[in-house]
């Protein structure tokens, strides 16, 4: 069966001169991974590993210096940004900061109808009503503005967002950071059951591998840039091979005796 998606050799290089000081390269090394629907994977790693910059570069935000990315086995070109819009979509960490406070729910959410689809208003309207009723809201919901919300139905619309265009994969850049714990857990299990119901594909970004261990089918491990290690999650937690993996999971580890 062909993978839903497909990373072969994915690099990426820039050179950044900082203000006054001498010039910075950073390197994405090659990556490569393959990605089922309904399936998760976890990027695990440290603050500058180059996880944020690998889901840029998956949904078409940054340009990569080599390597290609496939979809149901046909490569995604990047000059095509609206098939790729529309097939891997982006869940941000913020929510608040991500919806314009001036627009209606409605209106944020049919931006993307309007200018990507043909959808005429009736049908734009009766989507969006869809969409918020997917994610736990109620339809009139869709004529609240920001301010209105709760922290946890920010959150919502932020996935009703990222599901809007009916994509095939879903891009979770640290999307439960800023939420409390009680919001958190009614987003992971919402997110899940979307994921069965949808058939999606998601790539996960976390550094909380609590939440790592409990939604993720595969993890890719990154360090400066580089894959360290990868594989199924239970074997990376219970059998690390790498040294930069085994601290991770230690510190993890001592964090949870902690609070018991």
């Amino acid at each position: 069966m062909t993978p839903l998606l497909t990373v072969n050799n994915l690099t990426y290089c820039k050179k950044v001169r900082p203000w006054l000081g001498k010039k910075e390269i950073f390197r994405l090394a090659p990556v490569s991974f393959e990605l089922k629907a309904g399936e998760t994977m976890a990027i695990m790693g440290e603050n500058g590993s180059g996880k944020s910059l690998l889901a840029k570069l998956l949904v078409g935000v940054e340009r990569p210096s080599g390597g290609n990315i496939l979809l149901n086995g046909e490569a995604l070109s990047h000059s095509n940004k609206q098939q790729r819009f529309r097939a891997i979509r982006m869940i941000f960490q913020h929510s608040k900061e991500s919806l314009n406070p001036a627009l209606t729910l409605g209106s944020l959410l049919e931006e993307p109808l309007i200018l990507n689809t043909d959808l005429d208003a009736p049908s734009r309207k009766k989507k969006i009503e869809l969409t918020l009723t997917q994610v736990g809201m109620l339809p009139e919901h869709q004529y609240f503005y920001r301010h209105m919300l709760s922290e946890g139905q920010r959150q919502r619309v932020a996935v009703a967002r990222a599901l809007i265009l009916n994509p095939q994969i879903i891009v979770a850049d640290e999307p439960f950071a800023a939420l409390d714990p009680s919001v958190r857990s009614q987003t992971v299990n919402l997110l899940m059951k979307l994921q069965r119901d949808l058939g999606l594909g998601f790539i996960f970004i976390s550094h909380n591998l609590g939440i790592v261990r409990h939604i993720s089918d595969r993890i890719l491990v990154l360090a400066d840039g580089n894959v360290v290690e990868s594989g199924k999650t239970d074997v990376i937690f219970n059998w690390p091979k790498s040294e930069y993996t085994q601290r991770l999971i230690q510190a993890y580890q001592a964090l949870i005796t902690r609070d018991d």
